[in-house]
């Protein structure tokens, strides 16, 4: 027979298109995981993936059933949100995205006080690059999106939540001499680390450091900020680093963070919604635990519904 559990471990397994990467989406153990994909090959009579050592992938059937899959697992969602009301808010699953230079440093805190305060609650997380987990938002596979803002869909609506400062990251024995507080015109754009293409913190970093020199080519990047603080640890550059970053990351390495002069860069970390999802207190409750798990909030801004594509 097939089952809700078996669907969610292949959509999980389908996006990471790695069994231990999988496993930690839906929070198994990578046996577990595997032992549930098999016998959902067994219910179907088709094998839906090949394996190796190093990746999975689809097979034909397996490319073939992941959309009617997905969409099963849609509706459950929808039918399971219908009835969370009676139990208040954030009393089911709730399926969060988050962006990578966000999700390291929140979840760690939001997840036990999300399970402290509504022990009702079923977490799901996926970490993504924004256009990736707005995607799968519009699609309803994602129920709410922690991002940097702006950020552009039909049918969505934005709260607003923190402003993340940022900080010049450079190794204690760099030959990089930047005076503080620092301005976007003493940066030399040849030494700055980048996120790869895809993370909106690369354009940032281009933004805050665009009068220096906006022509100089970049062509060292990473894709993650843990790997650029290892570069910049060895010299090899210097990089654009985020409030809510500096004590999971900067305490790691030999270091020397560098405050930006006022007016001091910032990102603006909001929380993104169907304007169709009707659970408008899931939101509010999830909006306030982030609030309350992040120190450096400002939490003025209006709710913001965005339509333009």
């Amino acid at each position: 027979m097939i089952t809700i559990k078996q669907m969610r471990y292949f959509d999980a397994l389908a996006q990471a298109r790695h069994f231990g990467r999988a496993a930690q989406l839906v929070h198994v153990s990578q046996p577990a995981l595997s032992a549930q994909i098999m016998d959902l090959e067994a219910a179907l009579g088709v094998k839906l993936v090949e394996r190796n050592r190093s990746r999975i992938l689809l097979t034909r059937d397996g490319e073939a059933l992941l959309p009617r899959i997905q969409h099963i697992l849609a509706q459950v969602a929808e039918l399971e949100q219908a009835s969370q009301h009676k139990h208040g808010p954030l009393s089911g699953v709730a399926r969060i995205g988050a962006i990578p230079t966000v999700a390291p440093y929140l979840v760690p805190k939001l997840v036990p006080y999300l399970r402290a305060v509504y022990p009702r609650i079923e977490i799901e997380l996926r970490e993504a690059t924004t256009d990736k987990l707005l995607l799968e938002l519009e699609e309803g596979r994602l129920d709410a999106v922690v991002a940097a803002l702006p950020v552009a869909g039909d049918g969505l609506s934005v709260r607003p939540l923190l402003k993340d400062r940022f900080y010049m990251a450079v190794a204690e024995t760099s030959r990089d001499v930047l005076a503080s507080p620092l301005t976007g015109a003493a940066i030399d754009p040849g030494r700055l680390l980048l996120l790869e293409e895809g993370h909106c913190l690369r354009d940032q970093a281009l933004e805050v450091c665009s009068a220096a020199r906006p022509n100089t080519v970049i062509n060292i990047s990473a894709t993650s900020m843990t790997t650029l603080l290892q570069m910049v640890n060895h010299d090899l550059g210097i990089t654009l680093v985020p409030e809510m970053a500096l004590d999971a990351e900067v305490s790691h390495h030999r270091l020397r963070v560098v405050p930006f002069a006022p007016p001091v860069p910032a990102r603006e970390i909001g929380l993104i919604w169907r304007r169709s999802n009707p659970d408008i207190a899931d939101i509010d409750a999830l909006a306030e635990a982030i609030i309350a798990t992040t120190p450096h909030v400002e939490n003025d801004a209006p709710v913001v519904n965005r339509d333009s594509a």
